[in-house]
């Protein structure tokens, strides 16, 4: 089954890495997968996301996927690293599709200076009106329980995995976790992997 997933944040969360993990995963799978991310306000907080499209199991290299952005309306999923950016990215979800995001609200600079507000109760609330399949992470907690404050992109890649939407193998999730981080960070990213809250 195809597979089409918006991952979205602000920089400095780890969703683009969160994005390559999947990548790598479903690579390994031996499946065509291609993924267009937007990095360039990361260093200074703004909007990150990434948009994967991944293929089923190839068969004499026939490719499903031409192209990396995921149409408005077609997501499968959206894996959210913060409520505002998670409500931002709604219009590519599809109507039978899942978001999983943390609850955990991060202001946007212009509500940091009083050019705008910014509400991360209305917009959970939001979600909870407009998304029929939908995981709520308490991070605060997660992390909490982890005891590590820097593994929230796999506490979130995990519950979205447990959904079925993301379409790869956890073991596969794990191998590319070693290949991509330093072991000494292996059993922490590993536990917040298997994180169920």
């Amino acid at each position: 089954m195809n597979k089409n997933i918006v991952f979205c944040g602000v920089g400095g969360q780890g969703t683009v890495l969160a994005s390559r993990l999947v990548a790598d995963a479903a690579m390994k799978e031996n499946r065509h997968v291609m993924t267009a991310e937007t990095i360039g306000m990361a260093q200074r907080g703004g909007s990150v996301f990434s948009h994967m499209r991944i293929d089923d199991k190839q068969e004499k290299s026939l490719t499903v996927v031409r192209s990396p952005l995921v149409a408005r309306g077609d997501a499968d999923l959206i894996i959210g690293f913060e409520p505002g950016e998670t409500v931002r990215q709604l219009p590519y979800l599809k109507k039978d599709g899942w978001v999983v995001t943390s609850t955990r609200p991060v202001q946007p600079v212009s509500a940091m200076i009083g050019l705008s507000s910014y509400d991360s109760e209305a917009m959970i609330s939001y979600l909870k009106k407009h998304v029929a399949h939908l995981i709520l992470v308490d991070a605060d907690q997660a992390l909490a329980d982890i005891g590590n404050p820097r593994v929230l992109n796999i506490v979130l890649l995990g519950a979205a995995i447990r959904t079925g939407e993301v379409g790869v193998e956890p073991a596969d999730i794990v191998e590319a976790l070693h290949a991509r981080l330093t072991e000494k960070v292996w059993e922490v990213n590993e536990k917040a992997l298997a994180y169920a809250g």
